[in-house]
């Protein structure tokens, strides 16, 4: 029902990564998501060692709730769904940076659409400090490519989507990280352009949906001798404005809450 915001914060997924391997969160960071520690040692029993981190820009809850079925290939290969609530003012850059420090933008810095590089700890660092190896595959320009830089990681950023999407697949065959974070923009582009529901929109979240399930499938088959998770991670939702148009920012159920989905591969 419009004006009910879902209570789990993306704050928590900085520490539940982190925890997830076995890398312990900082203390200011919001506290680890209960059912995720929970999910992950009844399925594993453990830590994971490889992470595929998925995030699609501007996934809404309602977007899920009123079109569930086309999100039944992810739910299918995923343990659990999650609504998560994002953070204000609800952009990708106050998102982003909310969800991989742990931390609330008063905190982190970043409170309005600029993509400066954060300089405060982020899930990187922490990461990085405990000798993991990471990669973020983006596209040009966009708050991933941007806000994170400066750290001993690698960064593959590209022109399109589709090839942001190829370098992930080649990643993944590799095996040489032990996290990857692969962001599409492409439904957020479109939908600010002809509007959420309209059918070039609804196209690009179709291929979000296809892009998360064929993450997960190459990272089952590439990854076997890894404990992983994997996550399909918005930052904000949207709304429909004048005009036909999309957008997002304020700070209303539509824009704030979201659909996370999150498995468990184990080692075979």
């Amino acid at each position: 029902m419009a004006g009910q915001y879902n209570s789990i914060c993306i704050t928590g997924v900085a520490a539940s990564v982190l925890e997830a391997l076995g890398v312990a969160p900082r203390a200011d960071m919001q506290p680890p998501i209960g059912a995720l520690t929970q999910l992950r040692q009844c399925l594993l029993g453990g830590t994971v060692d490889r992470a595929l981190l998925y995030n699609p820009d501007a996934i809404a809850f309602w977007l899920y709730q009123k079109y569930t079925d086309l999100f039944t290939d992810a739910v299918c290969r995923s343990a659990v769904s999650l609504p998560m609530l994002s953070v204000m003012p609800s952009v990708t850059p106050v998102c982003f940076a909310s969800m991989y420090t742990g931390v609330t933008p008063d905190v982190h810095g970043i409170q309005a659409y600029e993509k400066p590089v954060l300089t405060v700890p982020t899930l990187f660092d922490a990461l990085i400090a405990a000798g993991k190896k990471l990669a973020i595959v983006s596209t040009a320009g966009d708050s991933i490519s941007v806000i994170f830089l400066n750290r001993s990681m690698d960064y593959f950023i590209y022109d399109t989507v589709d090839e942001v999407n190829a370098k992930a697949h080649e990643l993944i065959e590799a095996d040489r990280h032990d996290v990857i974070v692969v962001y599409n923009a492409d439904y957020d582009a479109q939908m600010h352009r002809t509007g959420p529901e309209s059918p070039e929109a609804m196209d690009r979240l179709r291929a979000n949906i296809a892009v998360y399930s064929g993450l997960v499938d190459a990272v089952r088959d590439k990854w076997p001798h890894h404990n992983t998770l994997y996550g399909f991670m918005p930052d904000h939702g949207c709304h429909l404005i004048d005009g036909g148009c999309g957008s997002h920012g304020l700070d209303m159920d539509t824009d704030m809450n979201v659909i996370h989905f999150y498995g468990f591969s184990p080692r075979k």
